[in-house]
């Protein structure tokens, strides 16, 4: 894979570059990669297949999350800005779902990276009109950690607190289904009940840990292995609970306005997607690596290798968006009265993924029979 491996010499700057000079690395991510091209620039469009594109620019939303791995690898490794050419990627950071859905509803972003709960959210409260699902992005990486002095066995959660990153978002949805499946009763506007789910931000979970004021946490990489290395157990992996151990933990979104306008853009950043994808299953060490160094020009510092190590197997990137798993989801919501039954025809738009995988000799994926008719 030639194309691919190219990508390779930035890898090691890249590295090296967030442990040595982080500020350094930050200021030229905010510019944006290709930044010094100007529109006015007859090449200034052209993608990596040289055709030209609509777009002088396209704003990407990601989290500084492991379960984001393929932006912070294909932003970090510029496959993404390699298949754009001169069309400039404008990375965005967000930590939390409704604030990257607000930003795509407000017009300040084409893209994004983001949960399926978010994804159903906002194109629910849009009454379909804001966003499509146009590719998966990964699966997994979900954990139910413990403090195993207080904790040892499932059972043993019933009248302990345990919390989840945002009320309704997907771990919370995940964690109520499954106390519901336990026979257990919590109110899912306060929380309270037989379990008590403490909504907590997953970059203020790790001290509430160590300070006692919750017994476990149900959370995505890398929160799950943070508390782990601070003397949590794993008790649960949510992968166990799903057919085939595969559910999605992270679409790619597109605002419907961006899609319909700059459809050659949206492709392109697609086949960056799908490189990258295939890339970090070729280059697990330094695809790793590489998420790290992004981490590190996003947050200032990288992950312990003590945090990184176990969380990073844990999740699996993938093209397919694992529809019939959203749908399961929204049904999880639903039965917590999270939300009330959403008609999610047309949620996806799977066309130009489909075109991408396709010319590159791979399989297409279903949407599950909620695609655009």
């Amino acid at each position: 894979m030639p194309a691919i491996r190219t990508a390779r010499t930035p890898l090691r700057r890249g590295v090296v570059a967030a442990a040595a000079l982080p500020l350094l690395i930050g200021a030229l991510a905010s510019c944006g990669y290709g930044s010094q091209a100007e529109a006015k620039d007859e090449k200034a469009h052209v993608a990596a297949d040289g055709k030209k594109l609509s777009a002088s620019e396209v704003r990407i939303g990601y989290f500084p999350n492991l379960t984001h791995a393929t932006a912070l690898v294909g932003l970090q490794e510029g496959l993404i800005q390699r298949e754009l050419g001169g069309t400039t990627v404008k990375p965005q950071a967000f930590n939390a779902g409704p604030s990257e859905i607000e930003a795509l509803n407000g017009g300040s972003l084409d893209i994004g990276f983001i949960g399926p709960s978010p994804s159903i959210n906002g194109y629910v409260k849009s009454k379909g009109t804001n966003l499509r699902i146009i590719s998966g992005s990964a699966s997994g990486g979900v954990k139910l950690v413990v403090n195993p002095d207080k904790i040892k066995t499932l059972d043993d959660l019933k009248g302990k607190k345990i919390a989840t990153p945002q009320k309704g978002n997907t771990q919370d949805v995940a964690f109520l289904n499954w106390i519901a499946e336990k026979g257990w009763k919590v109110d899912p506007e306060s929380g309270k009940g037989d379990v008590s789910v403490v909504r907590t931000d997953n970059k203020v979970t790790p001290d509430a840990f160590k300070q006692g004021s919750i017994d476990g946490a149900w959370v995505p990489e890398p929160t799950a292995s943070k508390l782990v290395s601070d003397g949590a157990a794993v008790l649960l992996d949510e992968t166990d609970l799903w057919p085939e151990k595969k559910f999605v933990i992270t679409n790619v979104i597109v605002s419907q306005k961006f899609l319909k306008e700059h459809p050659d853009v949206v492709e392109a950043v697609l086949r960056g997607t799908v490189k990258t994808n295939e890339w970090i299953h070729a280059h697990q060490d330094e695809a790793k690596a590489s998420a790290n160094a992004k981490l590190a020009a996003d947050g200032g510092k990288p992950l312990d290798a003590k945090v990184i190590d176990p969380a990073w197997p844990s999740l699996s990137v993938t093209d397919d968006p694992l529809a019939a798993t959203l749908k399961t989801q929204a049904d999880y919501a639903v039965k917590a009265k999270l939300i009330e039954q959403p008609d999610l025809t047309g949620i996806y738009d799977l066309t130009l993924l489909n075109k991408v995988l396709k010319a590159a000799g791979k399989s297409e994926v279903s949407d599950a029979g909620l695609g655009v008719k």
